[in-house]
Formats: C-alpha cells, structure tokens, sequence
C-alpha cells in the first residue's frame, strides 16, 4: 500500500482510504451492519488505515458502525480517523448547514461518542455555512484541538475564497473535494490552491458513484432513495455517453496495464499533482478486492518529447561550450546570452536540489519530472552513443512529491527571468501560390 503525510498528523497514512457514505445506508439503498463491520475491518487488514465517515451518512449509522468494528477488532490505535460536522438532519428528511458554534460543539461530542474514541484525528467542515463566518467556524474548531479533542483541522466542498476566508481564524490542514475522471473542476482553483498552500487532499468520489468500476450496465436499476436516481449522470441520454465512455477507458486499461477501469479511475486520482488519497466507497469485504490493483504503479498517456531540452538539462553543458556547423543550438535562443546564462544558473540549482533531495542528477530529475506530469506516458531520450543512454536506469522506479514539484517551478521562476520555449524551430508556412 502507497502511504503519504498528511499535514498536521504524526503518522503517514494509505493513499487509498475507506469511505463509509454508503454504510450508512441514507442514499445507498440502506446498510446491512454485520456486512459493514467486516468491510472496515478487512479495509485494515488490506493496508487501509484512513477510514472517512461523517455523521450524515445514515444519519449517525455509519459513524457508529465505525465506532463498532474499531472496538471490536481493538484497531482504534491502528487508523486515521476522519469525520464531519456542520450538516444538521434534525428539523427534516433534508439535512441543512449550520457550523455555528453551538451546532459544532453539539456534534463533536455526539461523534466521539459513537465512534468510540477520545479525539478525531481529522475534523472536517461538511458544507461551508454561508449564514456563518467562515472565521468563527475556524475558531470554534482551534478550540477544539486546543482541547484536544481534534488533531487537525479540514474542509470537504469548499472554494479557494471561502478557504482564504477560513484560515483568517484558524488553521487548515487537509480539504476534501469530489474527483475523478468525470468530475474535474478543482483542476481550476481547488488543486492549484491546496498545492500552493501547503493542504493536504483527501479526494471522494474516485469510482463516480460506481460509475467508474465497469460494473454499471444500461439496464442497471437504482432503489427509491440511491442518489443516482436523481444523478444527471444516471439519466439519458449521458447515462448512455457515460457507459461508453467507461468501455472505452476500460479496453485502454485493460491493452496499455493490464487493469480494468475501476483500477485506472483510482490511479488516475492518486496520480495528479497535489492528489494525496483517494476515498474508496464499499460496504463489501469483496469490493475491497480490487484496491490491490491500484497502487505501485502509475499512469500516462500522451508522450512528452524533448526531456533534455537538447542538452541543456543533463548538466554537462557549460559557460564556454560551443556548437559546431549546423547544431540546432546555435539558433536556439535559450543557448544565447542573457538567457543561457539564466538557463545554466538553473540547471545548476536543479542539480543541487536532485542530489540533496533524492540522490540523484539533473539528467535524471528532468526526465522523471517530464513523467510525472499528468497525461505524459513517454519521455524521449536523445542518444547518439550507447554511453549517453547510461543516466535512464536512475529515471525510473520513483517520483517526484508535489512539494518536489512546487520546489522546481520556484527554481525556474527565480533564475529564468525570459523563459523562451520551442517556437523558433518550427518551419514557416510555405508562400502563397
């Protein structure tokens, strides 16, 4: 199981977490409970030590399910805990925001309890409360880690400004927005934000409400109260698109992996930057089964050409070297002064950053960089002699962190002040007739 460190927490934590919407029943066609128990416990003894829940799934049911097959099997000490507040069922069927102080101190007591334990280790917002400031809100959950009831603080489904407006009173370790293949808007402003803040991702909706496994047919059928019944998504004519769509990713996985879709969806999330784990809905011990399939690999598909940047990035190349005849290079502005010297100063501070962060060289950070970006399946390597292929073997077999990543662009955006790209070497358009 792939692990990474969550902001604020002790211990790292599986990339693919439990999630327990539909354990608790409420839009899933209700919950068999002895069911649930054994599929959080056999999500433990698979590696997955992240379990989600909130008190709205099933209205405490999921929760306190939770609570049980922790107690039971004496695991508490063995997961991170993560759960929600400010959604209040009380007044009616529909479920409204309240983050008010009030509310808040009312159901963190009402979730330690039915989870069995003596503090949360990540405390999530559910909904931002338009009606409350964002401020208070935030404070109100600093009082609850000051008491040591929380460990961390979050936020599931918010945007970039009411972040902004959140850690004016208090900290924000981890958000959690919906992701997958089918719904990508965070790619916008949410990703972008969590990486430049430093906040940590807990993604939901990885296999799209069930969408994303290959399971769905187009004669599926949905009980009166599952969500899909009212999902766009579930309605044709997109159901029908959406099928499509799943097959053909699904025959992809299958030529290019040797995987199935539902392994390709899970990867597709863990693998773009800024994405640190992916929720896993079940309520069966067996639709844990294909987790194994996800991890210890990673995804791609178009190549990126020119890892080496003619040379430029396998840090061989100096103040004084010169090009001869009709070397590409000597046209190429990034090998003319003022810019070469910019370009070099970078590679240099690229090198050092290589060896001091993951024991390598420029040559192999600049390749392992062109493959960790989403959508790129293949880096070109330029050789002319079998010595210049020697470096490939340290490329793969690892990758570049988003905080590595972040590392990079703040290097370049610091010593290249007139970054050119590719242009000059494309031919003109032929004249007119």
């Amino acid at each position: 199981m792939e692990r990474t460190q969550l902001p604020g927490l002790d211990r790292p934590v599986s990339r693919i977490g439990l999630g327990t919407w539909a354990i608790g029943g409420w839009m899933w066609g209700g919950t068999d409970e002895a069911e649930s128990i054994r599929t959080i416990q056999a999500a433990i003894d698979r590696g997955i030590d992240l379990i989600d829940t909130a008190p709205v799934y099933g209205f405490g049911t999921a929760e306190a399910l939770v609570g049980r097959a922790l107690a039971e099997g004496g695991r508490r000490e063995d997961v991170t805990l993560v759960t929600k507040v400010g959604l209040d069922w009380s007044q009616g069927p529909r479920p409204v925001r309240d983050s008010r102080p009030a509310r808040l101190r009312t159901e963190i007591e009402d979730s330690l309890r039915r989870l069995r334990t003596d503090v949360i280790d990540v405390y999530m917002i559910h909904w931002p409360d338009p009606r409350t400031p964002f401020e208070e809100t935030a404070a109100t959950m600093q009082a609850f880690m000051d008491e040591g009831k929380i460990r961390t603080i979050a936020v599931s489904n918010y945007a970039p400004a009411q972040m902004d407006a959140f850690r004016k009173g208090g900290p924000l370790h981890v958000a959690e927005p919906p992701y997958n293949l089918f719904e990508r808007e965070i790619e916008a402003d949410v990703l972008p934000y969590c990486r430049k803040h430093g906040i940590g991702t807990l993604m939901y909706g990885s296999q799209c409400r069930g969408l994303l496994t290959g399971k769905m047919r187009a004669d599926s059928t949905f009980a009166d109260d599952d969500l899909r019944k009212v999902d766009p998504k579930f309605q044709e004519p997109r159901y029908g698109q959406y099928l499509a769509a799943v097959a053909r990713l699904d025959r992809f996985a299958q030529d290019s992996f040797g995987k199935r879709v539902i392994h390709l969806a899970a990867r597709w999330v863990l693998d773009q930057p800024g994405s640190a784990v992916a929720l896993w809905g079940a309520r069966r011990p067996d639709q844990l089964d294909a987790v194994d399939e996800v991890t210890g690999w990673s995804l791609g598909t178009d190549a990126l050409a020119g890892s080496q940047c003619r040379g430029l990035l396998t840090g061989k190349m100096r103040a004084d070297s010169t090009f001869a005849g009709d070397d590409l290079r000597k046209v190429d502005p990034k090998f003319q002064e003022p810019r070469y010297g910019q370009y070099l100063a970078a590679v240099a501070r690229l090198d050092r950053f290589a060896q001091d962060s993951f024991g390598k060289r420029v040559i192999h950070l600049a390749a392992r960089w062109v493959l960790d970006q989403p959508g790129s399946a293949v880096a070109l390597w330029g050789a002319r002699r079998p010595d210049q292929l020697d470096a490939v073997d340290e490329v793969t077999g690892w990758s570049l962190g988003t905080d590595a990543l972040a590392e990079i662009d703040r290097i370049l955006q610091d010593t290249i002040r007139e970054p050119v790209g590719p242009e000059f070497m494309a031919p003109p358009a032929r004249e007119a007739a």
